[in-house]
């Protein structure tokens, strides 16, 4: 055991747990962690908004399969990280986020700054802790840490008053000892062998893959699966590259924004094995006509997500790697069949496309042109045309390639997620396909960036205009468009230029490559400023509530 500072017992704590790297923004309460991170080995960016924080450790965790730490202090701090927390509980992210709180003696009373963050936090993290006692430290991190990373992973919050980081304390790590705590990771056998069986005989299997693949590292034991099973293989967003997209098997994202030929494969399957995945609103369409001829297998190491939405024939409760590999076990190979056949004209019939025009940009060729520049980027994106156009347009090959807010749709989001994966992988090149409405969200980590010396590139499809809202308002509201057009204010490139980075721009189709290979090269933040046709509008669509049968495919 050793004698020190409660402060200092967190930092010890965060060591034992492998963390290298925080993301954070100092405030009073937390002055005695901040003075003990000043002479620590773990390193500290300094983000210039906390959301910033939050969705930075959140990009790290994705890209590196480790925990994501941020760190924010009281009251206005701690609920700047809100939004960060929720995005990472809706996509299944492990983070601990740390918030500085007033001092135990003053908690309830209105203090300065004071803010109730386990309650407002208690729907949005698997746990959350408020620590009264200096002692206390090394348990909660200890449980924080390993509640955060395992089972479906997920964000834990720990509150820490100050006069807690000052009291002294005997360190010493503990085992951990969680017993309502238990997880499920090993599969029943007997719902391995029914599926098994079910997989065997269908006649139109399709495998439905979501981020839980992605977050069990189980996306060999799915190629494997799909190449014995010769079965179709749709993603929703979070699964993007969990299956490679050049394979013949790969049907690409399903639902609202998905391929024609994904949701047609879906609609006509007559049975479905859906893996880490929700079955949320945005793939199933209208859920009273979802797979109306299909037999469903649903796998989840989370119990309550099978059967939440819709009707489950299967089910297997467990983690994904383990659950596909047992069922390896048990199928054997299928041949090329008919139903393969009609996929594949589905394919041939109806690829994802757009109109060129050498007058103007189209969001969708500066997608293709990134991925014909450079295959193996770490695309992150936005939220809104951006991200579905980056999904869609650029061919993903990598679980781990492709960061983007799923569930709770952030905008905001890609940027800061954009640095904590650079800074988690920096040998590759990280790439945030943005909007200009959400690149603005946290334009101001472009000082975080330059400062820390993170090379992300951010690639911003310029319309002028909230393009998703204005592509709903174009459809379904008779054309008025009410507060959705933002002109193309501000500068991109000035704006890059004074904080440091590199600003550039392409008006015209011609300039498009030369500008990415310029970004690219370059060894600053870098802007690319694409100024991309306005009324370019995200197809195919299925309408919410609507049938995945009732396809929409827009003109600009």
């Amino acid at each position: 055991m050793a004698k020190m500072t409660g402060a200092q017992a967190i930092l010890e704590s965060l060591k034992r747990e492998g963390v290298d790297v925080i993301f954070g923004l100092p405030g009073g309460v937390l002055l005695p962690l901040y003075d003990a991170i000043y002479s620590s080995e773990v390193r500290h960016i300094l983000v210039r908004h906390e959301q910033a924080a939050a969705h930075a450790a959140d990009g790290y965790a994705r890209a590196t399969g480790k925990v994501g730490v941020c760190l924010a202090t009281s009251g206005p701090g701690a609920t700047n990280l809100v939004t960060g927390i929720a995005n990472a509980y809706m996509d299944s992210v492990p983070m601990v986020a740390m918030t500085g709180q007033v001092n135990t003696n003053l908690i309830g009373r209105d203090a300065f700054q004071e803010a109730d963050i386990t309650g407002i936090t208690l729907p949005i993290t698997k746990h959350n802790y408020l620590v009264r006692k200096a002692s206390e430290l090394p348990r909660v991190f200890r449980e924080a840490f390993h509640i955060a990373r395992t089972g479906r992973p997920g964000p834990v919050l720990i509150d820490l008053p100050r006069d807690v980081t000052v009291e002294e304390l005997e360190y010493s790590y503990p085992e951990l000892h969680l017993p309502g705590y238990n997880p499920s990771t090993k599969v029943h056998q007997l719902q391995i062998k029914r599926a098994a069986e079910a997989l065997m005989s269908a006649e139109r299997p399709v495998i439905y893959a979501g981020g839980g693949v992605r977050y069990a590292n189980a996306h060999q034991e799915l190629f494997e699966l799909a190449l014995k099973l010769n079965a179709p293989v749709t993603t929703t967003l979070m699964g993007v590259g969990v299956f490679p997209e050049d394979h013949p098997l790969s049907l690409g994202m399903l639902g609202m924004h998905g391929t024609k030929y994904a949701n047609y494969s879906i609609q006509g399957a007559d049975l479905i094995l859906a893996v880490g995945a929700r079955f949320d609103d945005r793939v199933t369409g209208k859920i009273a006509s979802f797979a109306p001829r299909a037999k469903i297998i649903h796998i989840d190491v989370d119990p309550a997500e099978i059967g939440k939405n819709v009707r489950v024939d299967i089910p297997v409760v467990g983690d994904a790697r383990n659950a596909l590999a047992e069922l390896n076990k048990f199928v054997t190979q299928k041949p090329w069949s008919a139903w393969n056949e009609r996929v594949s004209t589905w394919k041939c019939d109806y690829p994802l496309c757009y109109q060129k025009d050498e007058s103007v940009i189209k969001p969708q060729l500066v997608v293709e042109k990134l991925c014909e520049v450079c295959p193996d980027a770490i695309i992150v994106t936005e939220v809104g045309q951006n991200q579905m156009w980056a999904a869609q347009f650029f061919t993903h090959k990598d679980p781990s390639r492709f960061i983007s807010s799923g569930g709770l749709g952030t905008m905001g989001y890609g940027f800061p997620a954009a640095i904590g994966a650079k800074v988690g992988r920096p040998d590759c090149q990280v790439i945030d396909v943005a909007g200009d409405g959400s690149f603005q969200m946290n334009i101001q980590e472009l000082a975080t960036a330059v400062i820390n010396d993170i090379p992300v590139k951010v690639a911003v499809l310029n319309n002028g205009v909230l393009g998703m809202v204005r592509q709903w308002q174009t459809l379904f509201f008779g054309e008025r468009y009410s507060h959705t057009t933002l002109g193309q204010v501000p500068d991109f490139v000035k704006v890059a230029e004074a904080y440091g980075a590199l600003g550039l721009r392409a008006t015209k189709p011609s300039e498009v490559e030369d500008v990415i290979r310029e970004g690219l090269a370059s060894d600053k933040p870098t802007v690319m400023d694409f100024i991309v046709a306005k009324d370019e509008k995200v197809s195919p669509m299925v309408p919410a509530g609507a049938s995945l049968s009732e396809i929409l495919e827009l003109e600009s």
